[in-house]
């Protein structure tokens, strides 16, 4: 079984990607105006939750001033603050806001990964990128041996999930999948919920509300045996 405090140090020293290295690198260095005294992160993030999680969480990227700043996935940003009053409302949090990396939040039951570990400029990585994450998805599948749900925020996350099982050999239904929000598609290891990702294009437009994110997390709690 993936040891998943090593598979993590790995992330972290990862550069297979030169166009990310440089944009997060640049990102940490410029900075946001309202972040100048932060010392940002600026590396791959890792994944962190649970170990013993029946919940994988797959999100899509760190963003450029909130993960890439603080070091932990959906931390610091407008993302975070839409996602974790979420996930204590489900019972997967201890608190409802996940501000920086040292304030005390945590995860029961829940593991949070992403498709890519390094801020992608525009938030697009390209199709390689993803690829040459995969193997990091794939050993964090292997690493959660109780996992039974997996939530993927956004079509780039659906997706990336359906590829490192069609790659590892696991099937894929057919016609393939269509990401839609709350859709649901059973697997021999573990079933998957689709969400529209939580980041400000998606919730301050309404396209994402607190009830149907809240519907996801609640179908996630059915599901666990």
């Amino acid at each position: 079984m993936t040891d998943l405090s090593d598979l993590n140090l790995e992330i972290i020293a990862c550069r297979r990607c030169p166009r990310l290295v440089s944009h997060r690198e640049q990102m940490a260095s410029l900075k946001r105006r309202a972040y100048r005294q932060d010392t940002y992160w600026g590396r791959p993030v890792p994944s962190w939750g649970d170990p013993a999680a029946r919940v994988l969480l797959v999100g899509l990227a760190p963003g450029a001033h909130g993960s890439n700043r603080t070091g932990r996935m959906f931390t610091g940003d407008g993302s975070a603050d839409f996602l974790t009053p979420a996930l204590f409302r489900a019972g997967f949090a201890s608190q409802p806001t996940s501000i920086d990396a040292a304030d005390g939040l945590r995860l029961d039951d829940l593991y949070v990964t992403a498709v890519v570990h390094c801020a992608p400029p525009e938030n697009k990585p390209l199709p390689a990128e993803v690829s040459r994450c995969r193997p990091y998805f794939r050993a964090h599948l292997a690493g959660l041996p109780r996992l039974q749900v997996v939530i993927a925020l956004g079509q780039i996350a659906f997706q990336g999930v359906l590829e490192t099982l069609r790659a590892s050999g696991q099937g894929m239904p057919s016609p393939r999948p269509r990401f839609s929000h709350g859709g649901e598609i059973s697997f021999p290891a573990f079933a998957l919920l689709a969400s529209y990702h939580p980041s400000r294009q998606n919730t301050q437009t309404g396209r994402l509300t607190p009830l149907m994110f809240d519907r996801v997390f609640l179908r996630a709690r059915e599901l666990l045996r």
